[in-house]
């Protein structure tokens, strides 16, 4: 019995996929230095009750000159790790 080589997906596509991604937020603390947190709400939909219902997750982001406040909204994306948490690269304003 022949047994195919069943190798994973392609998976440089999938990394290429989400170093794109791109998300709205609005900055909820500046205090560190070159470092925001963002918070970012999207609408989720229950699989089996079809309601809509928020989820909103924090993101620590890099801001190399320090020039975004607390309440700014930004676009961020993801890029390559910079510290242990900090994953994310402001874009721009909204």
């Amino acid at each position: 019995m022949n047994k195919k080589n069943n190798s994973p997906k392609n998976s440089s596509t999938d990394k290429e996929k989400r170093k794109n991604r791109l998300f709205k937020g609005r900055v909820i603390s500046d205090k560190m230095d070159k470092t925001i947190v963002v918070l970012v709400s999207r609408l989720k939909k229950h699989p089996r009750y079809q309601k809509r219902y928020k989820v909103d997750k924090k993101y620590k982001v890099h801001d190399e000159e320090n020039k975004y406040k607390a309440g700014d909204r930004l676009i961020i994306k993801e890029s390559r790790p910079i510290s242990k948490t900090k994953k994310w690269q402001v874009v721009g304003k909204v």
